[in-house]
Parts: structure tokens; sequence; C-alpha cells
């Protein structure tokens, strides 16, 4: 699997059998590839502040790769009023699939857009806040599947995170 965290309040600890040990938090997003075998392990290394977060687990393109980590940082300028490119094939964190993850945090009434290439699909996830989609109402943890579409077009009604995953 290819694996992404991206945490949304608190933090997570990851530890591995590759020797890799590293606090994720907000803003932060971590990739792992397991390909080949991996051991890991992830806790809430607070006693007191709880975590959230969003783990999206993709198929890779094949089997077998190699395990892999991967922990960058996206500073909330970069995020803040449009789509940014994350992770995918050619992105800062590189995932061995044609997928590409975007993410966005929006103030209320914000508008971002992303143009969808003919024959490809989108996956929106409300991480936070209340949006509306092409005119459709969503509000935190609501995913929306999108095939047929030539733009997405988002709308911060409160301020409001949100993940875009464009797919074949």
């Amino acid at each position: 699997m290819e694996i992404l965290t991206w945490i949304l309040d608190g933090a997570i600890e990851h530890r591995d059998s590759m020797g890799t040990g590293a606090v994720i938090r907000p803003g932060e997003l971590q990739h792992m590839t397991a390909g080949s075998g991996i051991l890991h392990s992830e806790f809430n290394p607070s006693p007191k502040d709880p975590t959230h977060l969003l783990q999206i687990w993709i198929v890779p393109e094949k089997k077998n790769l190699k395990p892999e980590y991967e922990q960058l940082a996206f500073p909330d300028k970069d995020l803040r009023g449009k789509f940014l490119h994350v992770a995918g094939p050619k992105a800062p964190i590189t995932i061995r699939q044609d997928a590409d993850l975007f993410i966005a945090r929006l103030d209320q009434n914000d508008e971002t857009k992303h143009e969808i290439k003919s024959g490809r699909h989108a996956w929106v996830q409300v991480a936070k806040g209340n949006v509306r989609l092409n005119d459709v109402e969503l509000k935190q943890g609501d995913g929306a599947a999108i095939s047929k579409e030539n733009e997405i077009r988002v709308v911060a009604q409160e301020p409001s995170e949100v993940l875009l995953f464009d797919l074949a």
C-alpha cells in the first residue's frame, strides 16, 4: 500500500523497522510505502491532547515495492486559499499510482477551482468546515465522488480544509 497520513489536530508518532522515528503534526504529510513489507507503529505521543487525522491507503501501481518513508511540511501560506499539489507521481511527496492529492485551507467565502482532465475522476473529502462543491453543500466528514465534470469549484461557507484526489 501507499499510505498517506494528514494530521488535522494533535500529533502522531511513527516508528518503523527501517529505523525511522518521527512525530507528525498539522501541516505535515507522511507517506509510507509498505511495499514488500515493513513493521511500524503509530500512537498519540500526548497523554492529554487528542489526535485527529486522515489516513489514506492507495493500492500502488505494482506489488513488492521497496518500503519507503517520507515526511514533508507544507506551510500554511502555501495551502491557504488554493489547492496545493502535495502528493502524486510528480509531486513533492511521491506515490506510485496515477493519483494526485491536493489540499486547500480556505477562509470563509474563499473559492478555489481545480480542472479535471477528460477521462479522469475526483474524490473530495471535507476534513474541516463546510463548503459548497459545484453547488452541493458538504460538511466536515463528507466526501464526494466526481465524474464527467471538467471543473471542481469549492466555496468555503466557514473556515475549511479540503482534500482533493485527482484520479485515473
